[in-house]
């Protein structure tokens, strides 16, 4: 299960915190297209522009606060052929989410430094395991050393704060 926390952050403040204690793994450029379903699933197509990727991304939401997914992803050669197979198969597409997103490692904690295209800077501190309480506890130990705290967290997924712009 993945298990992960999204706090509001600025990036040039927190990416000395994180680049004290984790091991830069990667950059990605990312363009999500959702697809709506009913939450607590998520849909999606992921375009990794600078890494030439394409991942077809099913998630299921584990909790209210947005923090435990079930998730399912495999690569698809085609963004295209993969967002017609779905429009033929009834989904509508819902929303787009462009990321510029960092990638750190410490362990086996992730850390996904992401601008968000119109929402702005945002962290995920994500931890795999089969034990979400325990992986919590790891993702607040970290926070706490980068100065984060619940008043930083941002429960919102990216979908429903990009329709809060748009619907304005």
């Amino acid at each position: 299960m993945e298990v992960e926390i999204k706090f509001r952050v600025k990036i040039e403040d927190i990416k000395p915190k994180i680049e004290a204690i984790a091991q830069f793994d990667h950059e990605e450029v990312q363009d999500d297209l959702y697809f709506s379903i009913p939450l607590p699933s998520l849909l999606r197509i992921r375009r990794i522009v600078n890494r030439n990727e394409n991942i077809l991304g099913y998630k299921l939401i584990k909790d209210s606060r947005n923090e435990e997914f079930d998730e399912i992803e495999v690569k698809v050669d085609d963004f295209e052929k993969t967002r017609e197979i779905l429009k033929r198969l009834g989904f509508k597409e819902d929303v787009r989410i462009k990321k510029h997103r960092y990638v750190y490692k410490l362990d086996d904690v992730t850390f996904e430094l992401n601008r968000v295209e119109g929402l702005g800077d945002f962290l995920d501190i994500e931890v795999i395991s089969n034990d979400p309480e325990k992986a919590k506890e790891k993702i607040w130990k970290i926070a706490g050393m980068l100065r984060l705290s619940e008043e930083d967290v941002e429960p919102r997924l990216y979908q429903e704060l990009m329709k809060e712009i748009t619907s304005r």
